[in-house]
């Protein structure tokens, strides 16, 4: 038996790591300051949609 391919597809921008921290520095007492940074072409989803078939019309 065949495995089955999944439905959804890893977005190739982000690798599939649609949100990430970035440190920014830390403050006097030690704690780790960060900022949240996401995908840009998932919107943060980490996956993407299939690319749409081209259907031939007419003769």
């Amino acid at each position: 038996m065949m495995p089955q391919t999944p439905t959804t597809r890893v977005c190739s921008h982000c690798d599939g790591f649609p949100i990430v921290h970035i440190t920014t520095g830390s403050t006097r007492d030690g704690q780790r300051r960060t900022l949240a940074a996401t995908c840009p072409r998932c919107q943060g989803t980490g996956t993407r949609t299939a690319p749409a078939s081209l259907a031939r019309a007419g003769k």
